[in-house]
């Protein structure tokens, strides 16, 4: 449990609040968290001196493939096909 707590003060990472209002995400820390160049991010406050960053669901990616098996074989080609 020492070296748990040891560890956890070694990897204290840091950034700082620009004139902007903007905050650069340590590499490390962004690498951690799985996100990548152009991911959304959700902000929310959690309290006085507290900033919670969550990647952003998208919508398609939440729902695709849900309804897989819904149809039988064909009856989307059917209805595309009464369209023309």
């Amino acid at each position: 449990m020492v070296d748990d707590v040891k560890n956890r003060r070694a990897t204290k990472i840091t950034t700082r609040i620009s004139s902007k209002h903007q905050v650069t995400i340590p590499r490390k820390a962004f690498g951690e968290a799985g996100l990548r160049p152009g991911d959304r991010l959700e902000v929310r406050s959690e309290g006085p001196g507290r900033v919670l960053l969550t990647r952003a669901e998208s919508a398609t990616e939440r729902h695709a493939g849900m309804l897989t098996g819904v149809y039988p074989a064909g009856a989307l080609d059917e209805l595309r096909d009464e369209w023309d």
